[in-house]
């Protein structure tokens, strides 16, 4: 009978210790987790960013990166004496071949830059202004009581490179964005030329007839180099612009200190 009892009772403690073994460890747990290392985690992190800079970028593969710039407008000469008769309109026509580079960091902005060529044409009331001058100065004559030409202008034509500083607000479609530009150009003089049209006496009767033209060129008294600031803000392909000569129109020495001011239009497609 004891020897039953033992049996009895050492079959239910092996029962017992198996039931608390199990309880112990789940069937269905799995084994802990392996912490990631520092590196690893940076990696993932880095990966995630280049993922949202990607995403964020824009498509610009349509856009064009370079184009015609062409500009016509207004011009005078500033801090131009009594002397200096300007009348009618001075004009400018100027045309640029760019080329447009978008900024990596911030599609907004781009940096444009280009070569062309820039004409000014300033016309004057009833004065003569002899470029082909032997003189230290370049002479500017009041012809209101002697024959003088009904029509006449001093032409400069310069070589000129542009650098500008672009924004857009949609740079994916600039032919629906508002934009705007700061910059400045860089010229070297190629021509300078003055050109009378149909001589008139004092009366303003014609002497030669309407058809008759002088022209003489001479760049003796023009700046060589040309340096302007430029700004321009428009929408789509139109916008306006502004540009200042900050060095004189005319050489140190030769005649008032004067610098040009334009202000227009611009057509381009950026």
């Amino acid at each position: 009978m004891k020897k039953t009892l033992l049996v009895i009772l050492g079959i239910s403690l092996a029962f017992f210790a198996v039931a608390q073994s199990t309880q112990a460890v789940p069937a269905n747990a799995s084994a802990p987790k392996k912490e990631k290392s520092k590196k690893e985690t940076a990696s993932q992190d880095a990966g995630t960013v280049i993922e949202k800079t990607k995403k964020q970028l824009l498509d610009l593969s349509s856009r064009p990166s370079d184009h015609l710039l062409i500009q016509y407008g207004a011009d005078s000469w500033t801090n131009r004496p009594d002397s200096v008769r300007t009348g009618g309109f001075s004009r400018h026509f100027n045309i640029y071949f760019m080329f447009d580079k978008p900024f990596k960091t911030n599609q907004k902005l781009s940096l444009a830059y280009g070569v062309g060529i820039g004409s000014s044409n300033i016309f004057f009331n009833k004065t003569n202004v002899d470029v082909k001058s032997n003189t230290a100065k370049l002479p500017f004559t009041n012809v209101d009581s002697a024959n003088h030409f009904s029509k006449f202008k001093v032409t400069t034509i310069y070589a000129e490179i542009p650098v500008e500083l672009r924004y857009f607000s949609k740079p994916e479609a600039p032919e629906k964005s508002w934009k705007a530009a700061i910059g400045m150009k860089v010229g070297t003089l190629l021509k300078s030329y003055s050109k009378g049209k149909n001589l008139e006496n004092k009366l303003g009767n014609s002497v030669y007839g309407p058809g008759y033209i002088v022209k003489e060129s001479n760049k003796r008294f023009f700046n060589g180099t040309m340096l302007a600031v430029t700004g321009r803000f428009g929408y789509g392909i139109l916008s306006l612009d502004a540009g200042y000569q900050f060095n004189g129109v005319l050489k140190d020495g030769v005649g008032p200190s004067m610098n040009k001011f334009s202000l227009g239009i611009t057509i381009s497609g950026l």
